[in-house]
């Protein structure tokens, strides 16, 4: 008898208490596996990416059923290791979830650092930045599904107020724009597209990689385009109500103020 048949009569002889009955009558709103890391590929507009990224599954859990099988997360996680990820096929991944672990409900989310490269304005010298982004789909009882992405954006603003009252310049300070939005077409929903769109509409981009040429043309960029808290986040959220593949959002803006030792801040939420 070879060691296959071994473990497959060993498997059958052991209880599988997961599927045991349970009588105390609570269902279990979600349950399963979180800060899990594993190396992921990716992809969006470019060359797909290889990252580390951390994700957090989970299922409902009928009152009937005492547990649920919390190795089938781990291998689900596994088999998509070699899978390019996509928008599109990260919800297959999670309906494949559900399959698995025998749940109509359940939540999937993955975050990673994506690196997009960026030009100096005018040197052209080639620089990447990272962003955070996290995907997530989640399905109620009911069966409604949606899918969610949510990402942190720095960049540059430069004070309305400063420049008009000061003789010498204006203050300027990092800000950082906060999106976590309902994807509507997961097909033609881009995260680098939202990044892109995003940064255009601050008093100035961040860049990795700056030559004396650049950074004169990004201080005076940033001056010729002054923004309040305010300013930028309207302008931001009139972006994410052109943008068809987002149909609801919460967005929130950050300005880390240069000569004061508190934040301005600012939220709009669509439903």
């Amino acid at each position: 008898m070879n060691d296959s048949t071994d473990t497959r009569k060993s498997d059958q002889a052991m209880p599988d208490v997961q599927s045991y009955e349970d009588k105390r009558h609570v269902a279990i709103t979600r349950v399963g596996i979180k800060r899990i890391r594993v190396p992921v590929v990716v992809a969006d507009q470019v060359k797909p990416q290889h990252c580390v990224a951390e994700f957090e599954l989970s299922v409902y859990l009928p009152e009937d059923r005492k547990g649920t099988h919390m190795s089938r997360f781990s291998q689900l996680l596994n088999d998509y290791r070699e899978k390019t990820l996509t928008t599109a096929n990260f919800v297959e991944m999670f309906y494949d979830m559900l399959s698995r672990l025998d749940s109509n409900a359940g939540s999937l989310s993955m975050t990673f650092t994506y690196f997009i490269e960026k030009h100096a304005p005018v040197s052209k010298l080639p620089g990447m930045m990272d962003y955070q982004i996290t995907l997530t789909a989640t399905s109620t009882e009911s069966g409604a599904t949606q899918t969610r992405v949510k990402t942190d954006i720095p960049v540059t603003t430069l004070c309305p107020c400063s420049k008009e009252i000061s003789e010498y310049g204006a203050h300027s300070q990092r800000s950082n724009i906060s999106i976590d939005a309902e994807i509507a077409s997961t097909d033609s929903f881009s995260w680098q597209q939202l990044i892109e769109s995003a940064e255009q509409q601050a008093s100035a981009q961040l860049y990795s990689q700056l030559k004396r040429a650049d950074e004169k043309f990004v201080t005076e960029h940033a001056y010729d385009n002054p923004r309040f808290v305010e300013d930028l986040i309207r302008e931001v959220a009139t972006v994410l109500n052109n943008n068809s593949d987002i149909s609801a959002y919460n967005l929130e803006v950050e300005n880390f103020e240069s000569i004061h030792n508190h934040s301005a801040y600012a939220q709009i939420s669509k439903a």
